[in-house]
């Protein structure tokens, strides 16, 4: 059988792509990861991108890589993928009616799209293209009982599938749709690819110094793990052609971006704002919306849209003792007068004639708030400083959020990044969006600035029961997570007693 290296420098196959000396440091990486026998050079650039002590003596299960930008992590991905799916037969380990699949899983479908049309290019060689038994948009069915189908990173998405590889793309950068998104995910492909011995690929550029990039990289870069093959490389040391002048013009306008996405270090300025932990013990069960009780003070907040990608977004909380209660958050795409209209009825329905926000299109968002009679404040706050307010107040325990799922997403994809001013900067990660969490803090920062004390204080009681209704101004055991300013556990407890 031809191994990955003879594909990638057989002329008759991949060798004018994959042959020339651009891609020997890529051809030295996977011949290693493979276990195939590399020559002194190759070895001495092994050793190099993984920091390990000796050549492989046998195959890798896994390949952990952290790549720059434009080093070629794309092409490869997809040499990878179509190599364990055409060349390799696993027909005698199938079921009737199973089938090998090999799995390009990306944040999103647009760029595992992307993906696929570089596995499309691949299969465009004389010799490959008889292999094609069927295509879709999707996926790319062979004769041989094997596919290459495209995914999203989602756990439950991947589950059902007898893989024979997957790879996953920028797996630095895939957001949050619960505790640990990249971990889950992960967890769901190896127990697929266990069928077939199926390789695991995951291709990133380097980001925060968290997720399973950074747990692979801290537990086996530079270790002899016969398993497990981590390494890590600048963009030119894997693509030559790319020229160093954009390299060191992306150094002097942003040093520690640009030591990420082209020198491939992690970086160290950037941190979790929010841990899942947090904003879990935040979140009420139910309901997802608390409706409006007669002689509650209500504040409003809206995060507006301009109708494309990001949602137009509002947020209604209110205080009860020193505790404040996100009474709901909503997030609409469309037409945004019409979305205002709409906010506007809901505000009413809460007697809200006044909402606060920031200042995005100008005097467009008064104006479309005041037709519907509510007065539109900007908010004297950046964007940054409504989250430094939240953060204390759910970390003391004084927030209730509503149960949200891109709510909670969104807290926790948010980071706080050092700018080389020395100023923190708190927003949500590259390709990502933080509109329900902006309205959400924005809200929380008014009920804060409304406090009739200075501090906010409110107390968990983990022997009762998360809270159902959102009034807090008795400790019931149907209102019991947040309680009033002064009360320890204990008393409260003595107080629960009391009344009942």
């Amino acid at each position: 059988m031809t191994d990955i290296v003879q594909a990638m420098t057989d002329r008759n196959l991949f060798g004018l792509t994959y042959g020339g000396d651009s891609f020997a440091a890529w051809r030295a990486l996977l011949g290693g990861f493979y276990g195939l026998p590399l020559a002194n050079t190759e070895q001495d650039t092994f050793k190099t991108l993984t920091q390990r002590q000796s050549a492989p003596t046998e195959p890798h299960r896994e390949l952990w890589l952290a790549v720059g930008r434009r080093g070629g992590k794309s092409h490869c991905a997809a040499l990878c993928a179509v190599y364990e799916a055409a060349f390799k037969d696993h027909r005698e380990n199938l079921a009737p009616g199973e089938v090998a699949t090999v799995m390009l899983i990306a944040a999103d479908r647009p760029q595992a799209r992307t993906l696929m049309r570089y596995v499309r290019g691949l299969f465009e060689q004389p010799m490959l293209k008889k292999l094609i038994r069927k295509e879709t948009a999707d996926t790319i069915e062979l004769w041989n009982r094997s596919q290459i189908e495209i995914a999203t990173a989602s756990h439950k998405g991947v589950r059902g599938y007898t893989l024979a590889a997957a790879i996953c793309d920028e797996i630095a950068f895939w957001q949050s749709e619960g505790s640990s998104p990249d971990a889950e995910v992960i967890a769901a492909l190896r127990p697929a690819l266990a069928t077939l011995d199926g390789k695991l690929i995951c291709i990133s550029s380097p980001y925060a110094r968290r997720g399973m990039l950074w747990t692979q990289y801290q537990k086996h870069f530079g270790k002899e793990n016969a398993n497990v093959l981590v390494a890590q490389a600048p963009s030119r040391t894997m693509n030559p052609t790319l020229p160093q002048r954009v390299v060191d013009d992306a150094i002097k306008d942003d040093a520690a971006r640009a030591s990420a996405e082209y020198l491939a270090q992690f970086r160290s300025d950037i941190e979790q704002f929010l841990k899942i932990e947090t904003v879990e013990a935040a979140t009420r069960q139910k309901p997802l919306m608390l409706p409006y009780v007669a002689g509650t003070n209500y504040f409003g907040f809206v995060d507006p849209g301009g109708g494309g990608k990001d949602e137009f977004t509002m947020s209604i909380a209110h205080r009860v003792g020193n505790g404040i209660i996100v009474d709901l958050v909503e997030g609409r795409r469309g037409n945004p007068a019409a979305i205002t209209k709409d906010f506007c009825a809901i505000l009413s329905e809460y007697k809200i004639q006044r909402v606060s926000g920031d200042r995005y299109a100008g005097a467009w968002v008064p104006t479309a708030f005041a037709e519907h009679g509510v007065r539109y404040e900007p908010t004297p706050g950046t964007r940054s400083e409504l989250y430094a307010t939240l953060a204390p107040a759910m970390s003391a325990g004084a927030v209730e959020l509503p149960p949200c799922p891109d709510l909670a997403k969104q807290l926790v994809g948010l980071e706080r990044r050092t700018t080389r001013g020395g100023r923190d900067v708190i927003d949500h990660s590259p390709g990502s969006h933080d509109d329900r969490a902006n309205a959400v803090a924005g809200v929380v920062a008014m009920a804060v600035k409304k406090q009739s004390r200075p501090s906010i204080r409110a107390i968990y009681d983990e022997d009762f029961t998360p809270v159902q209704t959102g009034r807090l101004s008795q400790p019931t055991q149907a209102s019991g997570t947040l309680w009033r300013d002064g009360l320890s556990p204990l008393h409260a407890q003595r107080k629960q007693h009391e009344q009942f």
